[in-house]
């Protein structure tokens, strides 16, 4: 049976990415620790965000991540996945509303 291109297991070696750049390894994560420290939004709400941005972007790596993350945090189901439908629906109308510049194209070349 073919191997995945993604192993579960390669998220545990994600602390490694800094072997080969320490610096700028270092410089990242404390951006990424101060992004999801407590602020204007607790952390519960940005594991959520992450979590939509997640499928967004379809990481399995931050989707498996912010899941469990999410479920460490006492995020129901029923909030994971009102959260992905978000996603759904922003990546959707984004590609929804470029129908706007095809029809001004349309109209402006087919004149």
């Amino acid at each position: 049976m073919n191997k995945p291109y993604y192993e579960s297991g390669d998220l545990k070696k994600f602390k490694n990415i800094s072997d080969w750049s320490p610096e700028l390894g270092k410089q990242f994560f404390e951006y990424y620790n101060r992004v999801f420290a407590e602020g204007a939004l607790s952390a519960r709400e940005k594991s959520l965000i992450a979590l939509a941005v997640a499928h967004t972007v379809q990481c399995p790596y931050c989707i498996d991540a912010y899941t469990q993350d999410g479920l460490e945090r006492g995020i129901e189901k029923a909030e994971m996945m009102e959260a992905v439908h978000v996603a759904a629906a922003i990546r959707s109308g984004a590609s929804l509303v470029h129908g706007v510049q095809m029809m001004e194209v349309y109209n402006k070349r087919s004149m």
